[in-house]
């Protein structure tokens, strides 16, 4: 269960969590203290554009290694499902089950949405970077997939400046 404490917020420490991740351990965003770390939200595991997202993180993870940053993908999804979408898209970061929803409350992308004429409450697909102090120094919302990872692999280039 993530441990809450403040809501996220630019320029401000980046709200620490615990989740079950696809390691088969819980995992808390201080582990990855004295690295970056890009966490991306997304709605559902094995979707077509939560796919293409995923995807896009995989084809940018080295780059992404070589500058010091590790990639999180969260979702409602339980960890059974991460490991399928890992395993058949050879995903090689950490998918964390937020089965709760408590983290996505508290980076704020847990709203309302509409889908043809319905409302439901779900994921809005975000993403969020943080410095290896722990700082959470830019974030992107109601995130459109195409160049997106270019996007965020520019503003990590951006903190070895």
């Amino acid at each position: 269960m993530a441990k809450i404490k403040m809501k996220a917020k630019i320029g401000k420490p980046a709200p620490d969590f615990e989740l079950p991740g696809s390691s088969g351990e819980n995992v808390r965003l201080s582990d990855f203290r004295g690295r970056n770390v890009v966490i991306y939200f997304y709605p559902k595991d094995l979707t077509a554009t939560c796919t293409q997202q995923s995807c896009d993180f995989r084809d940018a993870n080295a780059d992404m290694q070589e500058l010091n940053t590790v990639i999180i993908g969260i979702s409602i999804d339980p960890v059974k499902t991460h490991l399928r979408f890992i395993e058949k898209y050879e995903l090689p970061f950490l998918l964390l089950a937020d089965t709760g929803h408590a983290v996505c409350e508290l980076y704020g992308v847990w709203q309302l949405k509409k889908l043809y004429g319905r409302e439901y409450m779900g994921i809005v697909r975000s993403t969020f970077l943080i410095d290896a102090a722990g700082k959470l120094v830019r974030e992107w919302r109601k995130v459109r997939v195409k160049g997106h990872t270019g996007e965020v692999l520019e503003a990590v280039k951006g903190l070895q400046r």
